[in-house]
């Protein structure tokens, strides 16, 4: 048995930029800890009330949107895949594919910090499937399973 200890990656908000395209307000996640791989992470969502999203969903309620939650999982999944796969490059194209099993469990709202837990569950050739769960002080808010492609230069020459 091996006294070694594994050490898990964290990716901060300046190296999230440098593996997606995202930029605000569409850039979903503020860092990643307990990177393994592509094999899980848990991306980090601080959520605030000046997200312009609150301005029409709700005013008088301000409830954070499911299918940003469901963005962030994929957010959280592709800059796994980037940072673990590709060296950290720029893919030229990500596809999402497929979201599947997607379920909302309880609102979130400003002032609340989402943890994006994602696991890969497959992987052939360019392509990923990811089930993420999104977690409020321990709580489960959402899930669901997703799945996307990343194309390359090399794949749009062949």
């Amino acid at each position: 048995m091996s006294d070694q200890v594994e050490t898990l990656e964290t990716i901060d908000i300046q190296r999230l930029m440098q593996l997606l395209p995202h930029r605000y307000p569409f850039l979903l996640v503020d860092r990643i800890v307990q990177a393994h791989g592509d094999e899980f992470g848990v991306g980090i969502k601080n959520v605030t009330v000046n997200e312009p999203q609150f301005t029409g969903h709700f005013p008088d309620r301000p409830v954070f949107p499911g299918v940003l939650l469901i963005e962030g999982m994929a957010q959280t999944a592709g800059a796994l895949c980037v940072n673990a796969k590709l060296g950290g490059a720029k893919p030229p194209l990500v596809y999402f594919m497929t979201i599947d099993k997607a379920k909302f469990r309880k609102p979130v709202v400003p002032g609340d910090r989402v943890e994006f837990h994602m696991k890969r569950i497959n992987q052939r050739r360019n392509i990923w499937w990811y089930e993420g769960k999104a977690m409020v002080d321990g709580a489960l808010v959402a899930e669901a399973e997703i799945s996307a492609m990343i194309i390359t230069d090399t794949d749009k020459q062949g």
